[in-house]
C-alpha cells in the first residue's frame, strides 16, 4: 500500500507540472492574440482553458482520495494540501490568460493596447512568461533558485503595473482604452501573484519555513 501511495504522490507532482506547462502555452498564445489582434487564436485560448480546468479537477480528486483513503500525516499531508492549493493557483493563472484573449476578442479588429504603452505591456507579458517557466522548473526540481527568480520578476512586474496606472491617472485615453489597459495590466500583475504563491508553497515544502515577508499576493 505504501508503494501505491508514493506513486500517487508522484503522479500529483507530475500533474502539477503538466498544468503549469498548459498555463505557459495559454499565456504565450493569449499574449500573441492580444498584441496581434488575432481573434482566431483568442478563440482557441478561450476554448482550451477547459482543458486546464479539467486537469485541475482530476488532480484535486486524486489528492482528496489520498486524504480520505490513506490519512497521511506530517510531510506527506503537507505535500497533498500544498498540491491542492497550488493547483488552484495554476488554474487561476489559466483563467487570467483566458481573460487576456477575451479582451482581444472583445475589441477585434481594433488593437487593445495603444502604441505608447505597447512596449510596457510586452515586457509585462515576458515577465509573466519567465515566471510560469520558472514555476514549471521549480515544480520539477524544487531548486529554490527558481523561487528567487520568480520573486525578482514579480518585483519588476509590480513596477510596470504601477507605471500603467500612472498613465491611466494622467488621462487622455478614451473610456474604452482606459478600461482595457487597466484590466489587462491587472490580469498580468495577478498572473505573477499566483506564480509567487506557488513558489512560496514549494519553498515551504523544501525548507519547512513559511516566508510571510515576501511579495504577498493580493486578494483575488
Amino acid at each position: 500500500m505504501r508503494t501505491v501511495f508514493q506513486a500517487e504522490l508522484q503522479q500529483i507532482g507530475e500533474d502539477l507540472v503538466e498544468i503549469s506547462e498548459l498555463v505557459r502555452t495559454a499565456l504565450a498564445r493569449a499574449s500573441e492574440s492580444l498584441f496581434e489582434a488575432d481573434v482566431e487564436l483568442a478563440e482557441e485560448v478561450i476554448s482550451d482553458d477547459a482543458r486546464i480546468d479539467l486537469r485541475q479537477t482530476q488532480l484535486d480528486e486524486r489528492a482528496i482520495d489520498l486524504l480520505a483513503l490513506q490519512a497521511p500525516v506530517a510531510s506527506d499531508l503537507r505535500r497533498i494540501v500544498a498540491a491542492l492549493r497550488m493547483s488552484a493557483s495554476l488554474e487561476r493563472m489559466g483563467d487570467l490568460a483566458r481573460h487576456l484573449s477575451q479582451t482581444a476578442r472583445l475589441r477585434y479588429p481594433e488593437p487593445v493596447i495603444p502604441e505608447p504603452l505597447l512596449a510596457t505591456f510586452r515586457e509585462m507579458s515576458e515577465l509573466d512568461l519567465r515566471i510560469v517557466e520558472a514555476v514549471t522548473r521549480l515544480l520539477t526540481t524544487q531548486d529554490l533558485a527558481d523561487a528567487d527568480a520568480i520573486h525578482t520578476a514579480k518585483a519588476r512586474l509590480n513596477e510596470m503595473h504601477a507605471s500603467v496606472f500612472g498613465s491611466v491617472a494622467e488621462g487622455g485615453w478614451s473610456p474604452e482604452t482606459t478600461v482595457d489597459i487597466a484590466l489587462v495590466s491587472r490580469y498580468l500583475e495577478r498572473f505573477g501573484d499566483h506564480g509567487v504563491a506557488v513558489a512560496r508553497k514549494v519553498a515551504y515544502l523544501v525548507t519547512g519555513e513559511w516566508d510571510a515577508g515576501r511579495d504577498l499576493p493580493s486578494a483575488p
